[in-house]
């Protein structure tokens, strides 16, 4: 073979190498560009914290009625978390003070407001027209407005329970009771408490001194002793701090807890506390508000709905008398037990409840006068 002929085969073989090349470039499919990651959509945005306030007439540290208050409030956190913020404002006067308080409570962005006393119905009701979109609460109240409704507890249950054991303990049959204000709340807990001792020892006698205030440590002591001075030997109280059942354990007598458990405060003297357990209602209001189901209206809660109960009851109680308050529970649960069952008298001899008749709230919600076995008069009245 000739270089010529050499030269023109290579050539030929380089031609052919890059018409390959050619075709197969020409037969390759293009790749798509990968398509753009997807942009997430912002989440949305978290809806501001509920602010809840709560005014009380006490100290939260007085060991009763605005402590359980103060428990109450504390449940919401703890049911709720951070979709709701608390505060509140102790030892709130039941004056004009009031209405400054709870109208900057309002100013300040809460949009549900506790008023833990009787004496700020009307300073709530003076506020509330001015903050529409607010929601009022007013503890023991009865006067109520499109935004603003009444809650209560039957403390009367707690009171009942609490005369039982105190007419079996009593040895000398006389009964003392140290009273807050007298309006129908109290008055309705002073005959309760009588009634439940007289189920047991239908020949007690209950006395009462009032101290004309809700929270007077001093003024309590002061009331107690004179009871105690006067032959009571068994105390019970309306007032919120734990003064009577400490002047009970000073002087060897016996008295009870009054709206939270003050067994540490008198653990000689306390035979049970009565106490009022606020957060099922109070979670209750919050859920409501937090779900636009809020609604204005009254409720009167019990035993039956976990709001009252009698706990700690000492060890020396006897165990019938043990048993007769767990059938009291029982039975103010279910309906099949009423305290106001007639016949009833008050202490002048006239007929409060007839033979067989059922007090109805609106009855209960009224009283004004004290049952047979308490002397004297309500103030006032």
């Amino acid at each position: 073979m000739t270089d010529s002929h050499k030269r023109s085969l290579l050539k030929l073989a380089a031609l052919s190498a890059v018409a390959s090349a050619a075709l197969l470039g020409c037969g390759k499919k293009e790749e798509p560009a990968p398509a753009p990651a997807p942009v997430a959509a912002p989440a949305p945005a978290k809806p501001a914290p509920l602010k809840i306030a709560f005014a009380y007439i006490g100290p939260v540290g007085d060991g009763g009625w605005t402590f359980a208050h103060d428990n109450g409030r504390k449940a919401i956190e703890k049911e709720f978390g951070d979709k709701v913020v608390t505060s509140y404002v102790e030892k709130v006067p039941e004056s004009a003070d009031a209405e400054r308080v709870i109208r900057d409570m309002a100013n300040q962005g809460n949009k549900l407001i506790f008023g833990t006393t009787f004496g700020y119905m009307e300073s709530m009701l003076k506020v509330a027209p001015d903050f529409k979109d607010a929601k009022f609460e007013h503890a023991t109240g009865y006067k109520t407005a499109d935004n603003m409704r009444t809650y209560d507890s039957r403390t009367y249950e707690g009171a009942y329970m609490a005369g039982v054991i105190a007419g079996k303990m009593s040895k000398s049959g006389n009964l003392g009771v140290v009273g807050s204000v007298p309006i129908p709340e109290v008055v309705r807990n002073i005959n309760s408490f009588t009634l439940g001792a007289q189920s047991v020892n239908p020949k007690v006698k209950t006395r009462v001194v009032w101290v004309n205030e809700w929270f007077n440590p001093p003024k309590e002591t002061e009331a107690a002793t004179a009871l105690i001075n006067g032959g009571a030997d068994v105390l019970f109280q309306n007032t919120d701090s734990s003064a009577v059942l400490q002047t009970a354990e000073k002087m060897n007598k016996r008295a009870f807890g009054w709206d939270s458990d003050m067994t540490s405060y008198g653990p000689k003297a306390h035979l049970g506390s009565a106490v009022i357990n606020w957060g099922p209602y109070y979670i209750k209001a919050t859920r409501d508000a937090l779900e636009g189901k809020w609604a204005t209206g009254q409720s009167w809660w019990g035993v039956k709905e976990g709001a009252i109960d009698m706990v700690s009851i000492a060890a020396d109680v006897p165990d019938d008398t043990k048993k007769r308050i767990d059938e009291i529970k029982a039975g103010l649960k279910d309906g099949s037990f009423s305290i106001w069952k007639g016949p009833i008298m008050d202490n002048n001899g006239k007929e409060l409840v007839a033979k067989d008749a059922v007090a109805d709230d609106k009855f209960l919600g009224g009283l004004k006068s004290y049952v047979k076995g308490v002397e004297g008069k309500v103030p006032g009245n």
